[in-house]
C-alpha cells in the first residue's frame, strides 16, 4: 500500500504573527520595565529584511534541496510512517543533524560565509533570530539530511520537524530571560546557552551549537556555561559596521573569494581560505579562534584550562 503523506503545516510561516507579537513584548519588557536599550532601530530593520530575504530565497531555491532529498528517497532502506513516535524520532535525529551542520558552519569558511549573517548583529534580541542567510542552498549542506531519507523518513516529514526546530530557536534569542530551571538547562537549549553561542568573548567562541537539545554539546565536548562575571559581547570578531542588507548577505563570500584568489598562493592555500576555519591564514601557525583563545590565556594565565579555553 502506498504511503499516505500528511499535509504538514508550514510551521515557520504560521509562527510569524507570534514572532512579531513576542518581539513587541520583549521590546516593552526591556525598555519600559527594565529600562534597557536592547533594540537599535536600524539593526532591527536589517534583521527583519534579512528574514524576508531568507523566505524569498527559500521560495526560489528551496526546490533544489527538496528535489535532492526526494530523489534520494527512492533509495531508502526502509519506509517509515508518520506515527507520532516516528515524528519524535525524526525530530531528535534531525536535531543531531542540525548540531553537526551548525558546528561545521563555524569551522568551515565555505559554510560560515552563509551562516555569518546570523551572527552579524551586535545586539541580541528576538529580531536577531530572524537575521538569516540568503545563500544557504549554495553551501550544499542540505546533503546532511540525506542519511535521514535513506533510513526511510519522508522529505516532507524532515522539512516539518526542521521547521519546528527553527521555531523553537526563536525564543532563545533574548536577554529578557536569565536562566531557566536547572533540569531544563541540562537538557534543552536556552537563552543563556545561546547567548554564549552568539558571544565573541574568547571563552565562548565555538561553543553551544545546539538547536533544540543542549545534550549534543554536552556529549561532544562543546558546551560552555554563561558566566555572570564574563557577560557576552555580541557580533563578530571583526564587525562589518553596516546595516546594508546586501553587504550583510554577501560580505563574507566576497572576502573569502578575495582571499582565495590572492596572487602567489599555492593551491593548498587557496583551498585553505575556502574550507579551513574562519580567520585561517596561510602565513601564521595559529589563527582564527584558536589564536584568540591562546592570546587570552597568555594574558590571563589563571583562566587556563577552564571551559572553552586551552590549558596553556
Amino acid at each position: 500500500m502506498d504511503l499516505i503523506i500528511p499535509n504538514f503545516p508550514a510551521v515557520t510561516q504560521l509562527a510569524i504573527p507570534a514572532f512579531v507579537t513576542l518581539i513587541l513584548v520583549e521590546l516593552f519588557v526591556l525598555r519600559r520595565l527594565r529600562n534597557v536599550e536592547g533594540f537599535e532601530t536600524r539593526d532591527t530593520a536589517t534583521s527583519l529584511l534579512m528574514g524576508v530575504g531568507n523566505v524569498v530565497a527559500g521560495l526560489i531555491f528551496g526546490f533544489v534541496a527538496y528535489g535532492v532529498l526526494s530523489w534520494s528517497y527512492d533509495f531508502r532502506l526502509f519506509t517509515i510512517g508518520f506515527e507520532w513516535y516516528w515524528v519524535l524520532a525524526c525530530f531528535v535525529i534531525d536535531d543531531l543533524r542540525y548540531y553537526w551542520y551548525h558546528r561545521i558552519a563555524h569551522r568551515c569558511r565555505w559554510v560560515w560565509a552563509e551562516h555569518v549573517i546570523h551572527h552579524s548583529s551586535q545586539h541580541y534580541n528576538l529580531s536577531t533570530a530572524l537575521r538569516q542567510s540568503w545563500t544557504g542552498t549554495f553551501t550544499g549542506m542540505f546533503v546532511l539530511r540525506i542519511p535521514l531519507v535513506l533510513i526511510g523518513f519522508h522529505p516532507a516529514l524532515i522539512v516539518f520537524v526542521g521547521g519546528i526546530n527553527l521555531v523553537y530557536q526563536f525564543w532563545i534569542h533574548t536577554e529578557a530571560i536569565d536562566k531557566m530551571p536547572k533540569w531544563f538547562e541540562a537538557i534543552m537549549n536556552t537563552p543563556s546557552h545561546h547567548r554564549v553561542h552568539h558571544a565573541t568573548n574568547p571563552r565562548y567562541l565555538d561553543a553551544n551549537y545546539a538547536g533544540t537539545l543542549i545534550i549534543w554539546d554536552r556529549m561532544f565536548g562543546t558546551f560552555v556555561e554563561e558566566l555572570s562575571e564574563d557577560s557576552p559581547r555580541y557580533g563578530l570578531v571583526r564587525n562589518i559596521g553596516t546595516f546594508n542588507p546586501f553587504r550583510v548577505a554577501f560580505h563574507e563570500w566576497v572576502d573569502m573569494f578575495r582571499d582565495a584568489l590572492k596572487p602567489g598562493l599555492k593551491a593548498s592555500d587557496r583551498l585553505g581560505y575556502l574550507f579551513n576555519p574562519p580567520g585561517w591564514r596561510h602565513d601564521v601557525e595559529i589563527s582564527g579562534s584558536e589564536a584568540i583563545k591562546a592570546d587570552y590565556v597568555r594574558r590571563n594565565p589563571e583562566e587556563a584550562g577552564k571551559p572553552g579555553l586551552p590549558s596553556a
